[in-house]
């Protein structure tokens, strides 16, 4: 990652301070499977406090804590819903699991696929969108090149560090990042993350 951040310093002073002020890049990866995806959608449109706390009770009510499809078809919507997940959530989780079991999503497979092939075919499964594909990019297939510009986290930031006098648009994040960060966006999108007071339940 020295590459990175020394691209990453020298083409944005204000991301330089951010780096200086955070510290080594040290995120949290996750494995490349079934497991991250489902925690995406359970982070989807969730504070990453709520999402953690929620997580943790799906974890607990799955045998041996492993959330795996099999677990997510044999639950019932009333387990699921007991420990606050919607039904919209458990539709997509299900959906999700349905095809991983049937064949219909191998993650070995997606893996060797580039980015915009692993969005296309991750978005066509409800449930799933832009956001959930970004972070499983980012923190399961540890892509170095993801600029999720529509989290709300990554925006916050940017008005913060960038003083901005408003939130910034998707579009405007996206701008700055081909002016700025790439090709290493992910990376700049953990800095402003940490950058943040609560470093958006990273």
């Amino acid at each position: 990652m020295r590459k990175a951040i020394l691209h990453l310093k020298k083409s944005d002073p204000v991301l330089r301070s951010i780096i200086e002020r955070v510290g080594p890049y040290r995120i949290e990866y996750s494995p490349p499977g079934f497991e991250t995806l489902a925690r995406a959608i359970i982070y989807q449109q969730l504070s990453g406090k709520v999402a953690l706390q929620m997580y943790n009770r799906l974890e607990a009510v799955c045998p041996e804590g492993k959330v795996t499809p099999q677990a997510i078809l044999e639950l019932s919507v009333e387990t699921l819903r007991k420990i606050g997940i919607s039904r919209q959530k458990t539709a997509y989780l299900r959906e999700t699991a349905r095809l991983v079991v049937e064949g219909k999503l191998n993650f070995e497979e997606l893996a060797k696929l580039p980015d915009d092939e692993v969005m296309r075919r991750l978005t066509a499964i409800k449930g799933i969108g832009p956001w959930t594909v970004h972070m499983f990019l980012i923190f399961g297939l540890r892509r170095h090149d993801v600029m999720p510009s529509a989290d709300l986290g990554i925006r916050v930031a940017v008005q913060k560090a960038y003083q901005f006098d408003r939130l910034p648009s998707p579009a405007e994040v996206d701008r700055m990042a081909a002016e700025r960060w790439r090709p290493y966006c992910s990376v700049a999108s953990w800095y402003l993350w940490r950058s943040l007071e609560d470093k958006a339940g990273l």
